[in-house]
C-alpha cells in the first residue's frame, strides 16, 4: 500500500516539523568545496568527510590545484574514508574537467554536473539545492528507507522514482526542507534497525 498524495504529503511536513532547522552537516565555504565534500561522502559519514576536508581543502584549494596533482597525492587526505582512491581519482579527474571546460567554476545545470567525474543525480542535486538555491530533492540512503518505510512509495521504488514522487506531493519550495529534515529523521529516529517512528503519533494523526 502506498499513501494517498495527501496523507504522505501531511507525513514529511511532520518530519519537517520535527527539525524545522536542519542544515547540511557538510563543512563547505564554496560551491568547489560542497562538490567535493558531497562526492565524498559516498558510503562514509559526514563526519568522517568533515574530519577529513580541512586538510584536503588546504592543500588543494581550488580546481586548479587539484588538477595539477595526482590522484596518488590526492588519495593521502582522504585515506580514512571509504573507497578513497576511487575519489582521489574522481576529484582529480572533475577539477581537471572544471578548468578546462568551466573555467574552474563549478556549473548549476543538472545536465553539466552529472557530465563531471563521479558525479551523480544524487550529489548534482544537492550542489544545485544547497549551493544554488535551485529546487531540486536529493535522494539518498535516509530518504530512501523513510519514504518506503511510511509508504510514501512503493517497497520496489528506485532512486528517481523516489524523487519523483516527492517532487508531486511537495511544492518546489519546501523540497530542500524535506531533504535536510529525512536526514536528520534517519539519524535520530527512524533508523535502519528498531526504527523509533511510533514514539511520534503526529505522523500518522491524518484528517479524514
Amino acid at each position: 500500500m502506498v499513501l494517498s498524495k495527501k496523507k504522505a504529503r501531511h507525513v514529511i511536513e511532520e518530519i519537517i516539523a520535527l527539525f524545522p532547522d536542519a542544515k547540511p552537516s557538510l563543512d563547505f565555504r564554496n560551491h568547489y568545496e560542497l562538490l567535493i565534500a558531497v562526492m565524498l561522502s559516498a558510503q562514509t559519514t559526514d563526519a568522517a568527510v568533515n574530519k577529513a576536508t580541512p586538510a584536503l581543502f588546504e592543500r588543494f584549494p581550488s580546481p586548479q590545484e587539484a588538477a595539477l596533482a595526482t590522484p596518488d597525492e590526492i588519495a593521502p587526505y582522504i585515506a580514512k574514508l571509504g573507497l578513497y582512491r576511487n575519489k582521489a581519482k574522481f576529484m582529480h579527474e572533475l577539477s581537471v574537467q572544471l578548468m578546462e571546460r568551466f573555467d574552474g567554476i563549478v556549473p548549476q545545470t543538472r545536465e553539466e554536473l552529472e557530465s563531471l567525474p563521479g558525479i551523480g543525480r544524487k550529489t548534482a542535486n544537492v550542489v544545485m539545492s544547497v549551493g544554488f538555491g535551485i529546487p531540486a530533492f536529493a535522494v539518498d540512503t535516509h530518504v530512501s528507507r523513510i519514504c518506503k518505510h511510511h509508504q510514501i512509495v512503493k517497497q520496489s521504488a528506485t532512486p528517481l522514482e523516489i524523487e519523483k514522487r516527492v517532487m508531486d506531493i511537495l511544492p518546489p519550495e519546501r523540497w530542500l526542507a524535506a531533504h535536510q529534515a529525512m536526514i536528520y529523521f534517519g539519524r535520530a529516529i527512524c533508523h535502519p534497525k528498531n526504527p523509533e517512528c511510533d514514539q511520534y503519533p503526529q505522523l500518522y494523526q491524518f484528517e479524514d
